[in-house]
């Protein structure tokens, strides 16, 4: 197979959303931090919301971007820790997919502390193929041939060989 066809991880965004301020925000970055040992940047509000108690740029969450082995390595235990099968409804398009894991305590060495709680993330997988720089570029861009492009049947591939995950039809 050509080596410039084969897809790659592009990025990895993991993202927990608290829905408030103060303690809670502070133990779900620091659960993050130990889980991916990197450090995550606040999320913002981006409206008032008074039934649910929110103001317009009050952090509300944490998110932090993975790239090369560390997305890897983290995208290993994530796929773990989500039962290592996945629904076809998880697949866009574009060859980009995206799973929630309902507790870190799924992951491998993470423990139950009832002063922290319990958090849920949400874990979204860009992938793309070489050369696709050359439709992003500021100078000389041009559109991705066909062929370049990644399609939802070509992620489920590289997904099921590379990680090892089911991937399930029916939702």
């Amino acid at each position: 197979m050509n080596i410039m066809l084969e897809p790659r991880i592009d990025k990895v965004v993991v993202h927990v959303g608290v829905g408030e301020s103060g303690q809670r925000l502070v133990n779900a970055e620091t659960i993050m931090k130990t889980i991916t040992k990197q450090q995550p940047v606040r999320s913002m509000a981006k409206k008032t919301l008074p039934t649910f108690n929110i103001k317009k740029k009050e952090p509300i969450g944490a998110k932090l971007t993975l790239r090369g082995k560390a997305a890897e390595d983290f995208l290993v235990l994530a796929l773990k820790a989500a039962g290592n099968s996945l629904r076809m409804s998880q697949f866009d398009q574009q060859g980009n997919f995206s799973f929630g894991i309902e507790e870190h305590t799924d992951f491998p060495g993470m423990r139950y502390d009832p002063e922290i709680g319990i958090f849920g993330m949400d874990v979204s997988v860009a992938l793309k193929r070489a050369g696709y720089r050359i439709a992003r570029r500021r100078v000389a861009k041009k559109k991705l041939p066909s062929r370049q492009r990644l399609g939802q049947d070509d992620t489920v591939e590289f997904i099921k060989k590379k990680f090892g995950v089911e991937v399930l039809e029916a939702a």
